[in-house]
């Protein structure tokens, strides 16, 4: 949707300047003239009294989406190690694959990545596109968006899933960009519409005050980036085989503009949160960041890791690559406790599917009793050293 103006009924009465949400509009000759910035949204239309500015329909170039297939998954690699966010995409893609009636496909991109065909494979994947060359050695937007482009080009999957890593939130739009169509990013919940077999792509929205249902109907592929420790994992079945096709790249001189001189890993230990079983996360009731000792010695004991709300991250209590919600990691462990975490909306939102909660928190009304499945209201401070001492009995 597009607007235009009429130039023959436009006043010069500046009605339009003074509602437009995204100062698209400016006067010219006393002439309205719409700008770059619009989005099309029709406010002006709207607003103007004299019927000079008009809603029209943009000409959409036809495209035969009969011609597209499959459901792909970006099966990333590290090191050449799966992710672990793409083998919860294989186990989501082959739920998709199944209700839509077609193939489930993983393309991997790297340097000597041979042996990795066939985890793929018992992972669930029917078909695997591999690009093994030493350009890809290590990823790059320039290297991962020529291959995967030209393949989608080639090949028109239906469906496109990435996982939303670091890598996936930078490949993802390069490659929507290139292949004019749409992407829903940070995805945590996907489903086939049972009429029209286009997929409902569900994502937080407003601050994670309520979640928003996207779909792509008029273009191909249907691209989303989904969060880590949201979905399922697939289920590994050694006996699953399936077909290999090499892609055929040709690298050229200026296809990838940058660079990789050398890698450098954190210096500090790192956090692998969506794989941890058990989790033992602190809020803002710690009080202080000392509070994160007593909760590691607990995470210790039960063979788990330590991570934090948003308000203890901001406080400069401990590193934001412990953080998990909304805008840190979204987890699914067996165990989750929440020490002094009052349930924001955005804190529950990256939680609330582990398997057990249980919250401690001297405030009996505080959300995050809402969601658990054993409240604890009292001091963490009394309470944790009990739970460890409760522990070393049972060790001895």
């Amino acid at each position: 949707m597009a607007v235009r103006v009429i130039n023959e009924k436009c006043k010069g009465c500046s009605i339009c300047i003074k509602n437009c949400p995204f100062d698209a509009i400016t006067m010219v000759n006393k002439i309205a003239v719409i700008g770059q910035a619009c989005t099309g949204c029709g406010v002006c239309a709207e607003k103007c009294p004299f019927h000079a500015i008009e809603k029209v329909e943009e000409d959409k170039a036809h495209i035969d989406l009969s011609q597209y297939k499959g459901v792909w998954v970006f099966a990333e690699q590290r090191n050449n190690k799966i992710m672990p966010v793409a083998i919860e995409l294989l186990g989501e893609g082959r739920k998709l694959a199944d209700q839509i009636g077609t193939e489930l496909c993983a393309i991997v991109c790297g340097s000597n990545i041979e042996s990795l065909t066939e985890e793929l494979f018992a992972y669930g994947a029917d078909k695997v596109y591999t690009a093994d060359y030493p350009e890809l050695a290590t990823y790059t937007t320039d290297g991962y968006t020529k291959v995967i482009f030209e393949a989608i080009e080639k090949y028109k999957p239906e469906i496109v899933l990435l996982g939303a890593t670091h890598i996936g939130r930078d490949l993802g739009p390069s490659l929507a960009v290139k292949a004019n169509t749409g992407l829903t990013a940070d995805c945590t919940k996907l489903e086939i519409d049972p009429v029209d077999k286009k997929i409902k792509q569900t994502r937080p929205a407003f601050g994670g005050n309520l979640m928003a249902t996207i779909v792509c109907p008029n273009h191909r592929p249907q691209m989303s980036t989904v969060r880590p420790g949201v979905m399922e994992k697939a289920i590994y079945n050694p006996s699953h085989k399936g077909e290999v096709v090499k892609l055929d790249v040709q690298f050229h001189e200026g296809d990838i503009r940058t660079k990789v001189i050398e890698v450098i890993k954190t210096l500090h230990d790192a956090v692998s949160l969506t794989d941890a079983e058990v989790i033992v996360s602190g809020g803002r009731g710690l009080g202080n960041a000392e509070g994160f000792e007593l909760l590691k010695e607990l995470a210790d004991k039960l063979g788990g890791t330590i991570a934090a709300s948003r308000a203890s991250v901001d406080a400069g209590w401990i590193d934001h690559s412990y953080q998990v919600g909304q805008t840190g990691t979204t987890v699914k462990p067996k165990i989750y406790f929440a020490c002094g975490i009052s349930g924001a909306i955005q804190h529950i939102a990256g939680m609330k599917d582990s398997g057990c909660i249980i919250a401690i928190n001297k405030n009996d009304t505080a959300p995050i009793f809402d969601v658990a499945d054993i409240g604890i209201v009292g001091d963490l401070y009394q309470i944790i050293p009990a739970i460890i001492e409760e522990l070393d009995k049972q060790e001895a």
